[in-house]
């Protein structure tokens, strides 16, 4: 589903490439070589992110978007999050490349077949290149880099079962925690979904009174 204005949407995407910087980077809490080589692996994977983005859309659908290429970026972005600062610049193409697959594959065909509810590929984009991206920390962590990280590629394969032990960890605890919400949400306001007339008119118009697009 194409957004109202893909105008927004690059500029969107752009905003949150630079500021992703500040916190990949800005976890070092130093200007060293740590946090530049954060900022490098950052920059690197976002990149391939949406190039491969692109080129998947261009193999499958015979045409790129610029939605698709704001998606990779946003793909490749939170997939070297967790590795940012640990792995070098080989890597950090690698984790990128994937993400981009990984992201396009869950947002354009899993979604579909599925038939669940992800109006912004929240699942898709950073639930499942989160996840590679904390995989792949486990795998790429370089203790050259950091010598506080070293990944099963480098003799250490304990490291990629504490990262999967995190992501299961880490997904338990999402989901009671959001089952809970939704059940409180529901006691609430009697219902977790608007109906159908309302979903189609627009939730800005239907249900906050704001003024959105008019659908012809």
């Amino acid at each position: 589903m194409f957004p109202a204005s893909i105008s927004f949407t690059a500029l969107g995407a752009a905003l949150l490439w630079f500021g992703w910087f500040g916190f990949n980077s800005g976890s070092q809490l130093a200007a060293d070589g740590v946090a530049g080589s954060a900022f490098l692996v950052t920059n690197t994977s976002a990149a391939m992110g949406a190039l491969t983005w692109m080129f998947a859309e261009w193999l499958v659908d015979k045409k790129p978007t610029v939605l698709g290429l704001a998606s990779g970026i946003v793909a490749g972005l939170v997939a070297i999050t967790p590795a940012a600062g640990f792995v070098n610049l080989p890597a950090a193409l690698i984790i990128g490349l994937v993400a981009g697959v990984l992201g396009f594959y869950f947002v354009a065909k899993v979604k579909h077949k599925l038939g669940y509810d992800d109006s912004l590929d929240a699942f898709g984009v950073h639930g499942m290149c989160g996840l590679w991206g904390a995989l792949a920390t486990g795998l790429f962590a370089n203790p050259a880099v950091n010598e506080a990280g070293k990944g099963l590629l480098y003799g250490n394969p304990k490291q990629l079962w504490i990262q999967l032990v995190s992501i299961l960890a880490t997904a338990a605890f999402a989901a009671i925690g959001t089952l809970i919400i939704a059940y409180i949400t529901k006691a609430i306001t009697g219902g977790l979904r608007v109906d159908e007339e309302d979903e189609v008119i627009g939730l800005d118009n239907s249900i906050h009174g704001e003024r959105g697009f008019e659908i012809q």
